[in-house]
C-alpha cells in the first residue's frame, strides 16, 4: 500500500512539473505575441496623430511631453487589462491550490511583481516608438499632410 502511495505522489509531482513548464512556455509565447501587437498599435496611433504631434512640437512641446502623450492611452489599456486579470488570476490560483495537502498563501507581492513586469514590458514596447515619433522633425510631418 505504501509503495502505491509513493508512486502516485511521484506521478503527481511529475504532472505538476510538466504543467508548470507548459504554462511557462505559453506565458513566454503570449508575451512574444502581445509585444508586436502593442508595437503595431502604438505605430498606428502615431501615424494617425502625426499632424497633431507636429503642431504640438512647433508650439513648443518637448519630446518627453509628446512621448507621454502617446504612451498615456496605451498604458491605460494595460492597467485596465491588469485590473481585470489580477482578481481572476487570484480566484483561479486559490481554487487550484485547494487541491494540495500542503498549501501556500498567495501574497499580494506576487501580483505586484507580475503587474510591474507587465508594465515594464509595455513601457519598453511603447516607449521605443513613442520616443522615435517625438524626436522626428515636425516640419516633415506637417509637409506630408
Amino acid at each position: 500500500m505504501k509503495k502505491s502511495f509513493e508512486f502516485n505522489a511521484l506521478l503527481q509531482t511529475d504532472f505538476e512539473q510538466k504543467t508548470g513548464q507548459l504554462f511557462s512556455l505559453f506565458a513566454v509565447l503570449a508575451i512574444l505575441i502581445a509585444s508586436p501587437g502593442l508595437f503595431g498599435l502604438v505605430t498606428f496611433t502615431t501615424e494617425q496623430r502625426t499632424k497633431e504631434i507636429g503642431i504640438r512640437k512647433v508650439l513648443g512641446a518637448s519630446a518627453s511631453q509628446v512621448a507621454v502623450l502617446l504612451s498615456k492611452n496605451l498604458l491605460g489599456l494595460v492597467v485596465i487589462a491588469m485590473t481585470i486579470a489580477i482578481p481572476l488570476t487570484g480566484i483561479v490560483m486559490h481554487q487550484w491550490l485547494e487541491n494540495f495537502a500542503y498549501r501556500i498563501e498567495m501574497g499580494w507581492w506576487m501580483f505586484l511583481i507580475s503587474g510591474m513586469t507587465a508594465l515594464i514590458i509595455a513601457i519598453g514596447t511603447i516607449g521605443f516608438r513613442a520616443i522615435k515619433a517625438a524626436l522626428a522633425n515636425p516640419v516633415d510631418s506637417l509637409k506630408r499632410e
